[in-house]
């Protein structure tokens, strides 16, 4: 493709709405997935230390 201004590059040729839209859904996801494995790995962590917690209470 070739645009002659900028307006038409961000136009995109009529699929700005698509192409765009693509481009920032992407980028919300690459931002949000890795904090939700964060919490999802704390999470994790946070359990299996009152697990442990709980197993050293009994045994001990």
């Amino acid at each position: 493709m070739q645009w002659h201004s900028i307006g038409e590059f961000f136009a995109m040729g009529g699929y700005a709405l698509y192409v765009w839209g693509s481009f920032g859904v992407t980028a919300l996801v690459l931002v949000i997935e890795p904090l939700l494995l964060r919490k999802r790995r704390n999470d994790a962590l946070d359990s299996l230390r009152r697990e442990r917690s709980a197993d050293e209470r009994n045994s001990g």
